[in-house]
C-alpha cells in the first residue's frame, strides 16, 4: 500500500530525520489499514507543494493531517471526513490577546509564518494582504521563528496548534475551539476507484468506533483528546 506523507505535520506524520523512521496518528492508522488488508506499508515522502502531483502519479492513498478542499476533490477522492476543525492562530503565550482575531493579524508589519503550499499559505494569502507572510520550507521548525522573535504568528489548523501549545511551553493556541473557518480532513483516494474508496471508508467506520483512531491520537493529545467526526 504506497502511502503518499510530508512527514512534517505532527502531530499526524512525522519522518525523524535520524532514523528515517515515521511515526505520528496518521502513520499508525495507515499501518492499522495495512495490517487489516494484509499488505505492507510503502511510505512515499513528498511536500505540500508538491502532494497532488505525487499521489496522483504514485500513491494508493494519502495520509497526514490533509485538508479537504475543492481544488484536491478536483483531482482526488476522500475518504469520509475524519476531523472536522479550521484555523487558528498560534503565537507567544504573551500576544494572544494581540492576534485573536484576523483584522489584528491582517496590519502592516504584523509577520504571519506558513508553510510552502498547502491550505495554511492560502489561509494567510487570502486573509492577510495587509500584512507580511514569511513563507518557510520546514514545517519542523517553523514554530521556532516565532519563539526566535522572527515571526509574530502562524495560522494552521486547531488540531495543530494544540498539539504544539503542549510541546513549546512558550506558545498558546488562540480560541483553537473557536476557529476562524471551518475545515476538514480525510484520506485521499485515487478519483473513480470506487471499490477501493468503500473498502478505505468501511475500514475508516470501524475505526472511529472501535476504539483505533482514540488509540492513536492519545500518545500526541493526552490532556485534550481529538474526537473524530462522525
Amino acid at each position: 500500500m504506497r502511502v503518499c506523507t510530508t512527514g512534517d505535520y505532527r502531530p499526524f506524520t512525522y519522518k525523524d530525520p535520524r532514523t528515517g523512521a515515521y511515526s505520528g496518528i496518521d502513520v499508525t492508522m495507515a499501518q492499522d489499514l495495512a495490517a487489516r488488508l494484509g499488505v505492507k506499508v510503502e511510505w512515499v515522502p513528498t511536500t505540500w507543494k508538491t502532494l497532488m502531483p505525487d499521489f496522483t502519479a504514485r500513491c494508493d492513498i494519502g495520509m497526514g493531517g490533509i485538508s479537504i478542499s475543492t481544488d484536491r476533490l478536483h483531482q482526488a477522492f476522500f475518504t469520509e471526513p475524519l476531523l472536522t476543525e479550521g484555523k487558528t492562530p498560534i503565537t507567544l503565550c504573551s500576544k494572544v490577546a494581540d492576534y485573536d482575531t484576523v483584522a489584528e493579524i491582517n496590519k502592516p508589519g504584523v509577520r504571519s509564518i506558513t508553510p510552502i503550499g498547502g491550505t495554511n499559505e492560502k489561509f494567510a494569502v487570502k486573509h492577510y494582504p495587509q500584512g507580511r507572510i514569511i513563507r518557510w520550507k520546514d514545517n519542523n521548525t517553523i514554530f521556532d521563528e516565532i519563539i526566535a522573535g522572527r515571526a509574530d504568528v502562524m495560522t494552521p489548523d486547531a488540531s495543530e496548534t494544540v498539539w504544539v501549545a503542549s510541546t513549546h511551553p512558550q506558545l498558546c493556541a488562540v480560541h483553537p475551539d473557536k476557529p476562524f473557518d471551518f475545515s476538514q480532513k480525510g484520506y485521499l483516494l485515487p478519483q473513480g476507484d470506487v471499490v477501493w474508496e468503500e473498502v478505505v471508508d468501511g475500514w475508516l467506520a470501524i475505526a472511529k468506533r472501535d476504539g483505533t483512531y482514540t488509540k492513536a491520537a492519545q500518545p500526541w493529545f493526552k490532556d485534550k483528546p481529538l474526537t473524530p467526526a462522525p
